[in-house]
Formats: structure tokens, sequence, C-alpha cells
């Protein structure tokens, strides 16, 4: 797609040219297992000024994820309800001594940033298909 097919496409601005990475397998990308969590709980992370620490409900389980976006959210607390995908099945990696045990997904266009979220509530835990 040329510049003017995304703008034209997405109604809107064209977003900030940044290549595409390197084509993936379907079977590659089938083996990330993305799912639908509730935010039920946000805390700033002592002594880091970009981590907030998110416990998030997928239905069957919650897990603790930290995310590097304290700084697009001047009350994170009104994070708390808010459903969005995160991939839950990447290996478990120790930030400031905690344990991160997933990843939110979000978009960013170089001067804006968004959390994903669906347009309408569904249950914890819904796979991203």
């Amino acid at each position: 797609m040329e510049k003017e097919d995304i703008k034209e496409a997405g109604g809107g601005e064209a977003a900030t040219a940044v290549p595409i990475t390197p084509t993936i397998t379907y079977d590659e990308f089938s083996k990330l297992d993305i799912r639908l969590g509730t935010i039920v709980e946000v805390e700033i992370v002592k002594g880091a000024d970009k981590l907030l620490r998110f416990q998030v409900d997928f239905g069957t389980q919650r897990l603790q994820i930290l995310s590097g976006i304290r700084e697009y959210f001047s009350n994170p607390q009104e994070l708390v309800g808010k459903q969005s995908p995160f991939i839950v099945n990447l290996e478990p990696r120790m930030i400031r001594g905690l344990e991160s045990q997933g990843m939110i997904l979000a978009a960013s266009d170089g001067d804006h940033f968004g959390l994903l979220t669906p347009h309408q509530p569904l249950k914890p835990g819904s796979q991203v298909v």
C-alpha cells in the first residue's frame, strides 16, 4: 500500500512510516495466545518512571503484567475495569524484582498512544481470533 492508500483506507492522517517487520508463517503466529483480559488492579511501580503493574483477570486465572506505559496515563486508576488484549503465553520476565507474566497490546503512531479495546464487553479470557 502506498501512503495515500493508508490514509484513504483509514479515513484520517497516514500513520508514521514504520517499516513492516519480516514475514512470519501462520504457524509461528498461531503460537501466540492472545486473550482479552479485564484490568482489576493497577499500581505504579516504585522507583520506576514508566512502569505500571497490572493484575488482570482472564476468567480462570489472574496474571501480573508489567508495562512501561505509565507516561500515557495521568491517572492509571482509570484503567481499572478496562478490557484489552494481552499475550498470555510469553515466558515470564523479571522486571525491577517483579515477575511479568504477559504483555498488553497497544498502538502508537509516534505522537499518540492507545490501548486496544473491544467495542463491547466480552468475557475475560476470550481468545483473540
